[in-house]
């Protein structure tokens, strides 16, 4: 970038974090998540020059790169919060969850799409995208209101980190897809090399958290002095080359940014005042810099003309996803493993979108493997929950925030019969 675009970024950032911070003040009166304050300013300024300068060329990729970031330390943040201890006990139940709120909504979009005539290639890719969760987009909210350490949240940001294995395999469909349809016919086995890929860098990035997590990260902890200066230098370093070999080895930076959070908290615990000081730092870092840009990005990106141009197939997309998850998740309620207001909050939680349908949405437009009307459609259809489901969790946490917070085991059927 040059000096007057250097300066051009930094001056619409100031723009949006001045009227963050007016219209942050307004909601916090109204027990709302100041934090949305970012992502309603932006939403605003999307049809301002603001929106249309920080959108394209040259400043897009910039603003971009300090939205990833943003999504790197909300998410490292979130790892440092988890206890392995707890999410092990909840591990059988999170599964669960991962599966039935990924496979409802999966064949709600795939049936909404050859109801309407598409091919079933377009149907299996539509009804993928029904399926991930933003983790970024709703963990916020989740610490805002404490429930990060409960089974709600536990439930929650569990089932969100397993769909981004979804979200790998989803990209790497289209992507594989567009450059065979670039060239010849679709194959299978090409797909397979790309899954084959992905699955030995699992292997390894495992192995490499493992050797972390038993020697590597204690050894580093005693190499300086414990104080937070130097634990944050080693939170970054970790942070930082586990994003980034996840990202490299197309895992996506969110498993990377949430294993060196996971990997990091032992180390923070053992040192007491110094670790706690550290933490402190982070999450101040993260919210009150470089997760506000993040939402800054989402807000950008919502497009609330799309819902007016294709307003039926964007609702049908939406109430896909949805209900699709909704209804997953409230079918482990007669299996014991939720009450019914734990349903309703994590089902309305896991709804939280606009990530992967946009990096989706996108590729298929460039290789014209869809029109415009569908494109508007997965825009518009994400934009909606990504409007709706912060303001719905954030109403629910108001009447049954102290609840959710209590711990409690899992529910037996009596207890569902008066949970709701």
């Amino acid at each position: 970038m040059t000096e007057t675009q250097t300066g051009e970024i930094l001056l619409f950032l100031a723009l949006l974090f001045v009227a963050t911070y007016l219209v942050a003040g307004l909601l916090t009166r109204l027990r709302i998540p100041g934090i949305l304050g970012g992502l309603f300013v932006a939403m605003g300024a999307h049809y301002t020059p603001i929106g249309e300068r920080l959108l394209t060329h040259p400043l897009h990729e910039p603003f971009s790169f300090l939205a990833q970031l943003g999504v790197l330390f909300l998410l490292f943040y979130i790892g440092l919060q988890i206890d392995l201890k707890e999410m092990k006990g909840l591990s059988g139940n999170i599964i669960w969850c991962t599966a039935l709120n990924t496979a409802v909504p999966f064949f709600f979009g795939a049936a909404v799409m050859l109801a309407l005539g598409y091919g079933w290639i377009m149907a299996f890719v539509i009804g993928l995208t029904r399926m991930p969760t933003a983790e970024a987009v709703i963990v916020p909210i989740l610490d805002e209101f404490q429930l990060i350490r409960t089974r709600v949240g536990a439930f929650i940001i569990g089932a969100g980190t397993l769909d981004d294995v979804i979200e790998v395999f989803l990209v790497a469909f289209v992507s594989v897809w567009i450059g065979e349809r670039a060239s010849a016919s679709f194959s299978a086995a090409v797909l397979e090399n790309e899954v084959l890929a992905i699955l030995v860098s699992l292997l390894v990035f495992a192995a490499l958290a493992w050797v972390s997590y038993r020697w590597l990260i204690p050894l580093l902890g005693r190499w300086l002095p414990r104080n937070p200066r130097n634990l944050i230098m080693l939170a970054m370093l970790v942070l930082f080359v586990f994003g980034g070999m996840s990202e490299y080895g197309g895992l996506g930076m969110v498993v990377g940014a949430i294993t060196a959070g996971v990997l990091m908290r032992p180390l923070f615990n053992s040192i007491g005042l110094a670790g706690e000081q550290a933490i402190q730092t982070i999450q101040s870092v993260s919210y009150g810099l470089f997760g506000l840009i993040f939402f800054f990005w989402v807000g950008l990106s919502v497009d609330l003309g799309g819902m007016i141009e294709a307003p039926l197939l964007a609702v049908l997309l939406f109430l896909a996803a949805f209900l699709g998850k909704l209804i997953g998740i409230f079918l482990m309620v007669p299996m014991g493993r939720l009450n019914v207001r734990e349903a309703w909050t994590i089902g309305i939680g896991l709804n939280a979108r606009l990530t992967t349908e946009i990096i989706v949405a996108q590729l298929l437009l460039e290789a014209k493997l869809i029109d415009v009307d569908l494109f508007t459609a997965l825009i518009a259809a994400s934009s909606f929950s990504t409007i709706a489901v912060p303001l719905v969790f954030t109403l629910m946490m108001r009447h049954w925030g102290e609840e959710l917070r209590r711990p409690r085991d899992i529910p037996t059927q009596k207890e569902e019969k008066y949970a709701g």
